[in-house]
C-alpha cells in the first residue's frame, strides 16, 4: 500500500501548515504522520515539538546576550556605542529595523529568536498535533485530554506572541493545505486574532485534565492551567489599550477587568499562588515544583540552556561585556516609601535634565538614594550602595567621577555603565563570582494580572475599590504604603503606569507598555544618566546629562513590520502592510 509521505512547503517566512510534514527516517524507510500518531510515545515526542518554538527571551538577544530593556527607556547597554558589532541596540536605536532587517531577531543567542518565523512554526505544529492527536491510541485518556489542552493553549501563545508583536495575522486553525491559493489569504482584525486567542485559553481552562499548576520537576517547562489565565488577561488588555482601541471602546476594558479578575479568582483560590514574600529574594529564586512551594508566584518561567554573561560591576568583578544598566529615567520612577508619593512628577524640558521635584514627597536632590521605594535598592546599584557583606567584607558601589565603578570605561576589554547605574535586579549580592540573569527566566507571574486588573478596572469603570485593591497588593508587598484615596481616573492611570514600571522593570513589559499606550514618542527619543562629584568635604555633586539619542520613536515602531518575504508573496499583506512600512 502506498504511504503519504509529509514535507514543509516553505514560502520565504511563511510557513504552509500541510499534510506534507518531512520526518524522521527510520530503518524501514520514512516514518509518516499516521505512524507518528500511532505511537503514544511519538505523540508525546510531537507535542515536545510544539514546545520547541517558545523563544529563550532574557539575555538571548544579540550576540552580547542583550536584554529587551536595553533599547527601552529603562536601560542603556554598556556596549552601545562601543562594541558596534556585538550589539543588536546600536542599529535598532539608530532605526534600521525595515521589512527586509530585524535588529532584534539577527545574531541572537537563544531559542527562537526570530520570532516571525518561530511563531508561525509553532503554531503548524500545534495545528498538526491536534488535528491528529483525536486518532492516537491512550491507554491513558486523562493524559490525551491534557495533551490536547497543552496543544490548544501553546497555539493561542504563539498567536499571541505573533500578533502583538506584528499586528493581525490570518487565523488558521487546520494545518493549511500545500496547495492553498495564497490570494485567498487575508488578514483579520486584532478583535478577531484576540477572539481566537480567548477561546483557545478558554477551552483549556475548561478542561479538567489540565491542571492549574505544575507541581512535578518533570513537568517544569510545560504549560498549565494558569497560563491560560494569564495569557487571557494579557492579550485583552492589550486589546483594550490606545494601539488597537483608537475609539476608547469601554466595553474592551470591562471585558480585559473581567479576564484579569477571573484569573485572579482562580489561582489565589485555596491558596495555590500568591505573590512571593519578598521581592527582591524573588528574583533570585528559581520556580519550585512541590505541591506546597515556596514560589507561588511563578506561572511559567523559561529555563535557558544558555548561561549567559555576567552581570556585575567593575570593581566587583571586571567583565568584558556589563549589560544593561538602568537609567536615569528608571530612577526617577520610583517612589519615596516615608510618603508613598512620587520623588519626580516628570521634567520641564525635553531633555530630561530638568525634573519636576514632587514638594511633598520628601525627596532630596542633593541625596537623591535616600528613602526610595524597597524595590529601587532591588533593582539598581546606584554611587554608596552597598554591594556585599562576605566576612565582613563590605563593597561600595563608586559611580563618582574618579571612583572604582566610574561611568568612564575601557572598552572593549572592561565595560562602566554609560548613565552612572548598574543592574542589581536578579543578582545576588552574596556570590563573588560573576552572575547571569537568563538561567531563569520568569515569563508569567502573578503581579502582573494584578496590574493588569487594576488597569482594566480603571479605564472601564474609575478608580474604584478594586483598582486600589489590586494596586496596594502590589505595593504591600514592597512595603509601600497605599495609594491616597481619592485619586481621579487620570491620576490613577499615571499611577497605575508608574507602578508597573517599578514592579516589572528588565521583564520585556516596558518595550509593549509604551507601545500599546502609544507613547513611544514620549519616552524612546533618550535616556540620562547623573554624572556625579565627590566634593573635598566628601558631599556629592548630582548632574543630569543626555547618554543617548535615539531615532526609533516615530509612530511606524509602534508595530514591527511584516517580513518582505511575506508580503511579497501574500497580496492581503502587499496591501495591508503595517503602517509606515
Amino acid at each position: 500500500m502506498n504511504k503519504i509521505y509529509f514535507t514543509i512547503i516553505v514560502i520565504n517566512g511563511f510557513l504552509l501548515f500541510g499534510c506534507n510534514k518531512s520526518l524522521n527516517i527510520t530503518p524501514n524507510g520514512r516514518i509518516t504522520i499516521e505512524d507518528v500518531f500511532q505511537n503514544e510515545k511519538e505523540t508525546e515526542a510531537y507535542l515536545n515539538t510544539v514546545y520547541s518554538d517558545i523563544p529563550s527571551y532574557a539575555r538571548s538577544y544579540g550576540t552580547t546576550w542583550t536584554l529587551l530593556a536595553g533599547i527601552t527607556d529603562d536601560a542603556q547597554d554598556a556596549s552601545s556605542g562601543d562594541q558596534v558589532d556585538f550589539c543588536f541596540v546600536t542599529p535598532w536605536i539608530a532605526g534600521a529595523l525595515t521589512p527586509g532587517y530585524n535588529p532584534i531577531a539577527d545574531r541572537g543567542n537563544g531559542n527562537a529568536m526570530d520570532h516571525y518565523s518561530s511563531f508561525w512554526d509553532g503554531i503548524r505544529n500545534a495545528n498538526v498535533f491536534l488535528e491528529n492527536l483525536d486518532h492516537a491510541p491512550f491507554n491513558d485518556t486523562t493524559r490525551k485530554n491534557r495533551f490536547k489542552a497543552e496543544a490548544t493553549l501553546l497555539r493561542a501563545f504563539y498567536y499571541w506572541e505573533l500578533v502583538k508583536q506584528y499586528g493581525p495575522m490570518p487565523i488558521f486553525d487546520k494545518p493549511l493545505d500545500p496547495n492553498a491559493d495564497f490570494s485567498a489569504i487575508t488578514r483579520p482584525t486584532f478583535q478577531d486574532n484576540i477572539d481566537f486567542i480567548v477561546k483557545d485559553c478558554n477551552a483549556a481552562i475548561a478542561n479538567p485534565n489540565f491542571p492549574l499548576r505544575i507541581t512535578t520537576p518533570g513537568e517544569s517547562s510545560r504549560f498549565s492551567k494558569a497560563v491560560a489565565y494569564a495569557i487571557k488577561s494579557e492579550a485583552t488588555l492589550y486589546n483594550a489599550s490606545p494601539l488597537w482601541n483608537p475609539t476608547n471602546d469601554i466595553s474592551k476594558w470591562k471585558a480585559a477587568a473581567q479576564a484579569s479578575n477571573e484569573a485572579l479568582d482562580a489561582l489565589i483560590k485555596d491558596g495555590e499562588y500568591g505573590l512571593y514574600p519578598d521581592y527582591g529574594e524573588y528574583f533570585l529564586s528559581q520556580q519550585d515544583f512541590t505541591k506546597n512551594p515556596r514560589d507561588k508566584e511563578t506561572i511559567y518561567q523559561i529555563m535557558s540552556g544558555n548561561p549567559g554573561v555576567c552581570s556585575n560591576i567593575p570593581s566587583k568583578q571586571p567583565s568584558w561585556v556589563l549589560g544593561d544598566c538602568p537609567t536615569q529615567e528608571l530612577v526617577d520612577a520610583y517612589d519615596m516609601q516615608a510618603t508613598g508619593e512620587p520623588a519626580i512628577l516628570g521634567y520641564n524640558d525635553d531633555n530630561h535634565l530638568n525634573p519636576i521635584i514632587n514638594p511633598t514627597s520628601g525627596y532630596d536632590p542633593n541625596n537623591p538614594y535616600v528613602g526610595r521605594d524597597p524595590r529601587f535598592y532591588a533593582t539598581v546599584w546606584y554611587n554608596g550602595a552597598e554591594y556585599d557583606n562576605i566576612n565582613g567584607a563590605i563593597h561600595t558601589v563608586e559611580t563618582y567621577v574618579g571612583g572604582a565603578d566610574e561611568i568612564k570605561g575601557n572598552p572593549p576589554y572592561v565595560l562602566n555603565t554609560h548613565t552612572g547605574y548598574y543592574l542589581r535586579k536578579g543578582i545576588d549580592p552574596k556570590l563573588t563570582t560573576a552572575q547571569s540573569k537568563n538561567n531563569s527566566w520568569k515569563k508569567y507571574r502573578l503581579a502582573e494580572i494584578y496590574l493588569n486588573l487594576a488597569e482594566a478596572e480603571n479605564e472601564a469603570t474609575g478608580p474604584d475599590q478594586i483598582v486600589y485593591n489590586a494596586v496596594n497588593t502590589i505595593r504591600r508587598r514592597a512595603n509601600m504604603p497605599d495609594l491616597p484615596a481619592g485619586l481621579s481616573q487620570d491620576e490613577m492611570r499615571i499611577r497605575i503606569r508608574r507602578e508597573r514600571r517599578v514592579e516589572m522593570p528588565y521583564e520585556e513589559q516596558r518595550f509593549w507598555d509604551v507601545r500599546r499606550w502609544k507613547i513611544i514618542n514620549q519616552t524612546d527619543k533618550l535616556v540620562t544618566g547623573m554624572e556625579i562629584i565627590k566634593n573635598s568635604d566628601g558631599t556629592f555633586s548630582y548632574t543630569r546629562f543626555v547618554t543617548e539619542r535615539r531615532n526609533a520613536w516615530q509612530d511606524k515602531f509602534l508595530i514591527f513590520p511584516i517580513p518582505i518575504q511575506d508580503a511579497s508573496i501574500i497580496p492581503d499583506f502587499t496591501t495591508h502592510q503595517n503602517p509606515g512600512w
